[in-house]
């Protein structure tokens, strides 16, 4: 049961940004955009393997487009959303409740800010980790915003904010 509990917490922030993500008013949303954020040679040249892309998949009501990919020990996911209102609240509020909820679960967190460029590491806690060790980036732009996302099985294979960083630089170019 925890450990459904603790998988279930861990989605709690993911589901939570989508769902908020979604409920923004949409301008519009330009289709395969969130494959086209970084390419399957910028990550793997942080992932240091081949990196797979699938083609980019559009959220029901066309408010997020999402683009998955695979590595040998890594799932990528890749987001991106437009149409955002400017005036929507960015204090990330909501976000710490979430994180300081899976803190208080057992999860390590780190969390680096540079300007719009949001990064963060979560390791599960001992037992818990079938759950993924997980690094997120993620930019945020007056009415758009777009995520990496890269989630491991063994620690030694998670992928730090520093080299991360520098494809949530590429992504903040390209949309």
């Amino acid at each position: 049961m925890i450990p459904l509990l603790v998988r279930l917490m861990s989605g709690t922030v993911l589901v939570g940004t989508v769902i908020a993500i979604l409920s923004q008013p949409v301008l519009s949303s330009e289709s395969g955009k969130a494959c086209s954020l970084v390419t399957s040679s910028d990550i793997e040249s942080v992932l240091g393997s081949t990196v797979t892309l699938n083609a980019g998949q559009s959220m029901p009501g066309g408010r997020a487009e999402l683009c998955a990919g695979e590595a040998p020990s890594a799932k990528v996911l890749l987001r991106l959303v437009n149409g955002l209102d400017p005036g929507r609240d960015r204090s990330g509020r909501k976000e710490k409740a979430g994180l300081e909820m899976m803190k208080n679960m057992g999860v390590q967190i780190e969390v680096k800010t540079a300007g719009p460029i949001v990064c963060s590491t979560l390791v599960p806690p001992a037992g818990k980790e079938q759950i993924g060790y997980n690094t997120t980036c993620t930019v945020n732009k007056d009415k758009a915003m777009a995520a990496i996302e890269i989630t491991v099985n063994n620690k030694s294979d998670m992928v730090p904010i520093d080299k991360l960083f520098p494809l949530a630089e590429k992504m903040s170019g390209r949309f």
